[in-house]
């Protein structure tokens, strides 16, 4: 199936290290994500990555690689392309990539990351990623000792050259055009040994792709093995800014250091729906500082997803509750199947009605018969009720079938309606897995206990609410469960005798096709008083 035509639960906007992170933990979660890429990494210019605690000197492209194929192994997908911009509807976001493809995702991570806008110095940017730096985290340790040239960008120049001073004794400032540091700055440069290099920076020197300094305006070099910068971060928010994401200045100590999409600290921004991580929100996110964030966001967004499918399963489980006991909704279920029932009586009647002296029968539910039937060629005179026209046309067909039409007496009818209520005339009433919610169930069984005759029978058959740890495929209503002591304790005290209260164990398949035992509410009580002769 074309990428175009398929929906996900998460659309992820960059394969970089938080996007990564962040589809892998979705994945894990057993959603299903799509991670859209156009393949322009923040690191790519660099060589080995640092501080990413077990893969440490590890080549950028290695890692991504790597997270890529754990990614994949989880049964992610990636789709190489830009994402161009998105809109939200009722169902999620539809994405547009380039050449007009659409993509949908219920929720989105943004991690698009970056750029870093450099100085306005020849060849800096060529050089850009290694023996041009920012980050003493990122690149500190490799450039330990050696001649670094901090050059003033902005208010934050003289703290990163005291940062760099913690890794070589041979720092200095250069100023490209700066005032010069005065007072209290000054005298911490003096302190550290930091000398202050006056002048505009006309170029970089280099030979044999290495640096060897720079060249001041008039001709002056000074020698250098490596250049520091503080370039401004903008953050890549061209496809946020298409959901009303607007870009915000990031300040640090009241400095601004460029831009961000504004989010929580989980990720989650001011468009319901919407994620980021990594470098689009934090310009200061290391690789380890983004993949981490994109763990966290990927799990907010599970869990925010996991809300949204347990309101959906509420409103459907209420819905079906309201409806699946209803004439139209029974209808429907015969009109969908020839036969619904496997044609045999359950069980249970068979055993405790087997030796019961005949008499009047209401068999309640009927279904398509197989109940009424048994009991008639045993001799009963039933009178078979069913909310389901359908079904009921199905029963007498079976009954003529059998030689016993004329022993039984098939009813539409609805005994949970005042109405319908039967009289107390059977000698044995059947009710087999008649299962509705709690209020309408007591109402329906103390209806039917009032409608065994002094000296007759109650039987009631259900799915026993223990079975619902065993997986064992019935439809999981735990309200509609019950037990027979639930029953028995519907009947008036002193009019009843119980003769069986238990949950009967019967074999059965769970749905991989392994036996089990399962449990089946067994109630069978006798009304006191003399039979009717």
């Amino acid at each position: 199936m074309a990428v175009e035509e398929q929906d996900y639960d998460v659309v992820v906007i960059g394969g970089g290290a938080a996007g990564l992170s962040g589809a892998l933990a979705l994945a894990r979660s057993r959603r299903s994500v799509l991670v859209v890429d156009s393949g322009e990494p923040r690191n790519a210019p660099a060589g080995h990555m640092h501080n990413v605690l077990g893969r440490d000197g590890v080549p950028p492209g290695e890692l991504l690689a790597a997270g890529r194929a754990e990614v994949e192994g989880y049964g992610a997908r990636f789709e190489p392309a830009r994402a161009e911009s998105a809109v939200k509807d009722e169902d999620g976001f539809r994405v547009t990539l380039e050449g007009g493809r659409v993509v949908r995702g219920r929720r989105l991570l943004v991690t698009t990351g970056l750029v870093d806008e450099l100085p306005q110095v020849p060849g800096l940017a060529d050089r850009w990623g290694r023996d041009v730096a920012h980050c003493p985290y990122c690149h500190g340790w490799e450039l330990r000792d050696q001649r670094i040239g901090v050059i003033v960008s902005g208010p934050m120049s003289v703290h990163q050259a005291q940062m760099w001073r913690q890794l070589s004794d041979r720092v200095m400032l250069l100023l490209n055009g700066s005032a010069e540091p005065a007072g209290e700055k000054a005298e911490e440069l003096a302190a550290r040994g930091i000398p202050v290099v006056p002048g505009v920076i006309e170029a970089l020197e280099t030979g044999d792709d290495r640096l060897t300094g720079v060249r001041l305006a008039g001709g002056h070099v000074v020698g250098l093995d490596a250049i520091v910068v503080g370039p401004r971060f903008a953050a890549r928010s061209g496809f946020a800014e298409s959901l009303g994401l607007k870009a915000a200045e990031f300040e640090m100590h009241g400095i601004s250091l460029g831009s961000r999409i504004p989010a929580d600290e989980m990720g989650a921004t001011s468009v319901p729906g919407v994620w980021v991580a990594g470098n689009v929100t934090n310009l200061g996110a290391t690789v380890g500082v983004a993949m981490a964030a994109g763990q966290t966001a990927g799990a907010a967004i599970n869990m925010d997803l996991i809300a949204e499918d347990t309101r959906v399963a509420v409103a459907g489980y209420r819905d079906r509750i309201a409806t699946m006991f209803e004439e139209n909704a029974w209808e429907d279920r015969y009109r969908g199947k020839d036969a619904i029932w496997s044609g045999r009586p359950n069980p249970v009647l068979v055993t405790e009605a087997t030796g019961l002296d005949t008499g009047r029968a209401l068999d309640v539910g009927c279904g398509e018969g197989a109940d009424a039937v048994w009991l008639a060629r045993q001799g009963w005179q039933v009178t078979a009720v069913d909310i389901s026209t359908v079904a009921l046309g199905r029963a007498a067909g079976h009954a003529q079938e059998a030689g016993v039409g004329d022993r039984i007496t098939f009813r539409h009818t609805d005994l949970r309606s005042e109405q319908d209520q039967p009289i107390a005339e059977y000698d044995l009433v059947s009710a087999q897995f008649m299962h509705l919610p709690p209020d309408a169930r007591r109402e329906l069984y103390t209806r039917l206990a009032g409608a065994v005759a002094p000296g007759g029978i109650l039987l009631v058959a259900g799915h026993h609410p223990r079975d619902l740890a065993g997986f064992v495929g019935r439809m999981h209503f735990p309200d509609m469960l019950f037990t027979p002591e639930e029953i028995a304790g519907l009947l008036t005290p002193g009019q009843w005798e119980i003769v069986t209260a238990e949950a009967r164990p019967r074999p059965g398949r769970d749905p991989e096709g392994n036996e089990i035992t399962m449990h089946d509410a067994v109630l069978v009580a006798r009304r006191t008083g003399p039979k009717k002769g």
